[in-house]
């Protein structure tokens, strides 16, 4: 993958790690809020429904930015070590598409194409 710019990936993964943690931080901002309201001795069972549904979702969302932080520091320990790039499934290398379309991809498009 010659033609493959890397400090340009590492700045857009950088990037991409500063938003998710910016997201992060407003989600546990709204996380608090959230549980701070429940179990008000005020609200009906229906609000406390949608909390309850409100603070699933916050959660939900958490876990998928932490999966990705997780996905974006070993891209860049990957680009620090000189193995970025590469399949983790069959070794090849991963299309120079696919990486610039989703700079975190740890398999090629072959090997994201046959069933688990």
């Amino acid at each position: 993958m010659a033609d493959t710019n890397y400090q340009a990936i590492k700045i857009r993964i950088e990037k991409d790690r500063e938003q998710l943690n910016d997201q992060l931080e407003q989600i546990r901002t709204a996380r608090t809020a959230n549980e701070r309201r429940e179990g008000s001795p005020f609200g009906k069972r229906e609000e406390e429904a949608s909390e309850t549904a409100e603070l699933e979702n916050l959660i939900a969302q958490e876990k998928r930015i932490l999966d990705q932080l997780v996905d974006i520091d070993l891209a860049v320990k990957k680009l620090d070590n000189g193995t970025y790039g590469q399949c983790q499934k069959c070794g090849e290398q991963i299309e120079a598409a696919r990486l610039e379309a989703i700079p975190i991809a740890k398999i090629c498009m072959k090997c994201a194409q046959i069933k688990k």
